[in-house]
Formats: structure tokens, sequence, C-alpha cells
């Protein structure tokens, strides 16, 4: 849904605050990887963080945040910078990406005066940049790769929400040489000590595997990071590479800055390494569980030594037949109108997680819309293949923006929609039109190319008997009313319907 140079000047110690140094990066991907007005921005922001992962633990050193397009990644990237939250830093290294210039073998440093997003300005620390100049060889001044690179920019938002006061030294590392690596990260700890600095490293993990594949091929990558160990995290994505995994292009497209990050936060104390959250692209509402990139936060800090992993823990499925309580049916209609507001408001989505278990049981469900209790919008996935709270939010999305049958939900229409979800059990075929009990049973008719459902409450509501509702299912499925009598096909299914009205 999101998508997302030059030639390499030399090394100088040229102070970046006169003349054409002084320039303001005006935003390259606002509008396409996040939001593009401030409002939506802001909106966007407080969202996430609220949504956030609580801080587990002291003071971060460094973090590693992922960069892909908020709707995407944008939950993740939040639970990074939340466990910032309530510290001071003055100044922020970002570690960027370098997706756009193949021929850099350097750590290009932007030698403007701040990078600029929706929400203002984010000014450089030009001292910082001037410091780490004179101490490292392997960095220059130098725009272009700054220029469309989106890895360093997509942070940006962040700091300017967590960390408000802080400047930014913006990176794009252009190596994958180790040595080169843990030797700027040692110079880049150097010149930190003793200076309220916190450094992110952005990278996203796994391209573009199946879901099963990505969540134990990012699980491996996560742990080598958080070990903090710069040559077994180069073996343990190396060997994921030569696993012969179906669609796996890259462990972590960021693996530099990780390096930097972890040989950086070393020099400046840190011991231990935490992952603080773990998701995917096929876990968000709009995401295709078939081909999926990867995200985690990381942080590193001080502390008992040693790895902290066991978010990555995920807890045991459930039955296909366990019950709903009370509280989970007021937590998927929540989920279902958070997803749309969230969109409607900002371009975002909530990310499906934090549910008992029982909900990410796969089962098949409708959404369905109702205005003034007249239909606005129903779409459903008749297949037990995905998680059922996300399949909520990914079902109340197409009912609100994509029902063909209606024009899309307007912000000004939310407070006048009632949403009712009926999760369905598996349909099982029947016999005849004589098996099928009206006010209980859902039905799918089939009759050649042609199929089309109701949902078990259709035909009460409408107060039809039996044939008048498989009349008007023949019609919905594109027939002439009476057909179903002869060569169709049947099945029936039952659902557990419940709206915002009923709680």
């Amino acid at each position: 849904m999101w998508l997302v140079a030059s030639s390499f000047g030399s090394c100088s110690a040229q102070s970046t605050g006169k003349g054409p140094q002084a320039e303001v990066r005006e935003p390259a991907v606002a509008g396409q990887f996040y939001p593009g007005s401030a409002a939506a921005l802001k909106l966007a922001m407080q969202s996430y963080v609220s949504d956030a992962v609580a801080p587990r633990t002291g003071r971060p050193i460094a973090l590693v945040s992922p960069h892909a397009g908020y709707i995407y990644s944008g939950q993740i990237a939040a639970d990074a910078f939340k466990q910032c939250e309530g510290q001071r830093y003055s100044t922020v290294v970002i570690l960027g990406t370098n997706h756009t210039t193949p021929d850099m073998r350097k750590v290009a440093v932007y030698p403007g005066a701040g990078f600029r997003t929706p929400l203002g300005v984010a000014t450089v620390d030009s001292s910082l940049v001037d410091a780490l100049l004179k101490e490292s060889p392997d960095c220059a001044l130098e725009a272009g790769p700054h220029a469309r690179e989106h890895s360093v920019e997509v942070q940006i938002p962040f700091i300017q929400a967590v960390l408000p006061d802080a400047k930014i030294v913006p990176l794009v590392v252009g190596t994958q040489d180790l040595g080169i690596l843990t030797r700027f990260g040692k110079v880049l700890g150097k010149v930190l000590s003793g200076r309220e600095a916190l450094v992110v490293a952005s990278s996203d993990l796994s391209h573009y595997p199946a879901y099963d594949d990505a969540v134990r091929a990012d699980k491996r990558t996560l742990e080598a990071v958080a070990a903090m160990d710069p040559e077994g995290f180069v073996s343990a994505t190396d060997a994921l590479m030569r696993s012969n995994i179906a669609g796996l292009g890259t462990c972590a497209c960021g693996s530099a800055p990780i390096i930097v990050a972890m040989s950086a936060a070393k020099a400046l104390g840190a011991t231990r390494g935490i992952v603080v959250s773990y998701a995917n692209s096929g876990d968000v509402a709009i995401g295709d569980s078939s081909r999926v990139v990867g995200y985690g936060a990381v942080v590193f800090t001080t502390g008992a030594g040693g790895a902290d992993t066991s978010v990555l823990n995920r807890p045991p499925s459930t039955s296909s037949n366990a019950q709903f309580s009370h509280e989970d049916k007021l937590a998927m209609l929540a989920f279902a109108r958070k997803s749309i507001q969230r969109f409607v408001e900002s371009d975002t989505v909530p990310l499906a997680r934090n549910v008992d278990a029982r909900l990410l049981q796969p089962r098949g469900c409708f959404v369905t819309l109702k205005k003034h209790g007249e239909l606005r919008g129903c779409i459903g996935h008749m297949t037990a293949d995905t998680p059922l709270y996300k399949l909520v939010g990914t079902m109340a999305l197409h009912a609100a923006f994509n029902d063909s049958r209606f024009e899309q939900l307007r912000a000004a229409e939310l407070a006048e929609i009632e949403i009712e979800i009926s999760v369905l059990t598996l349909p099982k075929p029947v016999a005849s039109a004589r098996d099928i009990v009206v006010g209980r049973d859902g039905v799918i008719l089939t009759k050649g190319s042609r199929t089309a459902v109701f949902l078990p409450q259709v035909a009460t509501e409408q107060g039809w008997d039996r044939d008048e509702m498989l009349d008007h299912l023949c019609v919905k499925a594109g027939l002439s009313p009476g057909e179903w009598k002869q060569g169709a096909a049947f099945q029936t299914f039952q659902a557990e319907v419940f709206g915002e009205s009923d709680h």
C-alpha cells in the first residue's frame, strides 16, 4: 500500500553551519511512507506511542527500529522509541541503510542544518558532526546519499514525538565491511562518550518469505542482534541465507547500521540486548501473509549481561471451537472500529496483538456496518485461514472502504455507524435446500461459476422464508429467481453474531 546516489565526496571537517551546508532537507517520502499532513502525522504518532510497549529497562544506549511504511512497521518503531520515554537525550544519531547510492563505501554524514517533516525541522547537531568527522576517516560530508533515502527520514517523526528537544546526526552507512563497521562504531562510541546521546540503527528484517518462515528466520536474527556480537550476527544471518528459505532476499536490510550500533553501544557500556517487540507485515490488517517483511524493536542497555528474547515466544494456539467471552467480543468490536478510525484519520492501522489466544484462532468472519439501521457495508472471509483478531480488522476496513455497493466511508460518518461482527463456523455441504433452517443457517449457493452467500441473520431481518431467501440469493449470484431449484449446490454454516448495540 505504501511504496517506498550521486558520487561520494572526500572526507572533510568543514563546518555544517554556513553557506550551502546550512540547507534543510525537505521530506522525500512524506505522504508515501508516513502521513503527509501535520494533523494526520500527529494523530498517527499519538496513536502509535499510546499503544506502544511500556519501557522494559533503564536508560537505552541504542535502539534498532524498522523503517518501512508506518502502516506496516510504525507500531514496532514506536515500541522502540517508547523505551526512551522520560529520559533526556540531547542528540540522536540515526544510522540509515543505503538504499540509493550503490557505489558508496563510507558513512555519509548529512551536511545540512536539519531534516524537515510535517511536524517541523529536526536540527542537526553540527558540533557532534564536526567531532565525528575529525575522529573518523570512515565518514564524509555528503548530501547525495540522503536525498532520497527513507531509512533515516522515517525515524525522525518518532524522535520529534518522543524526544522533541533532541538534535539529530543523520548518517547513511554505505559499506558492508565488518572491520570498517566495527571500527566506526567504536569511534562513534568514543565521540558520544559523556554526551546525552542515543544511537538508532534503522533496519527491517526478512524480505520476502511467507509468514511462518519469516517468524522463524526473524527469531534467529533477533536472537543474534540481542547477543550484541557482530561476528555472531554475521554468521547467523549468513547461515539463514544459505538455508534455502523460499523468498528470503535478506535477513536484515540494515545489517550494517545494526553492527555499527552494536559496536558503539558496547563502547558506551552496553551489556544487554533486549528484544522489545516483533511483528511482520502479515500481522497488520492490510498485510499479505504469503510475502512479508519482518520488523523488530531492540534496545541495547546496561545491566545484567546477556540477551532477553522472551517476547519472541508466541502463545500457543487454541481450538477453533473455543467460545468467546463478553470481553472477547468487546475487544473485537473495539478493534474493528479502531481500524476504521485510524485509517480514515491518519492512513495507519493498529497492530493486532496483545489479545487472548482465543482471538488468535483461525476463523472466518463478516463485518457489517449499519447507518441508522440501514446497511452501509458488509464484507467477510469464509475460510478459516487467518487469525480471527487480525481478520476482524481486515474485514472492517473492506466493509468501510471496499464494498462496491457503497461509497467509501467518510470520517464524518463514523459516529453514525454501528458495527456488527459475525464469527463463522466452517461451512458444510447439505444434500438439498430442505436441510436449510432459516434463522439458524447461513447459506452459500453455488451454480456453475456463480456463487453468493447470506449470513444467518439476513433472512430473519428481511422477513423471508426459505424459498424467498434462496430466490434473493440467486439474484445476488447473478442468477434468476428460482434457479436454485435445479443444479445448485448448498453449504450451510452458523455464526456467532454480536454488535455494538448489544454491549
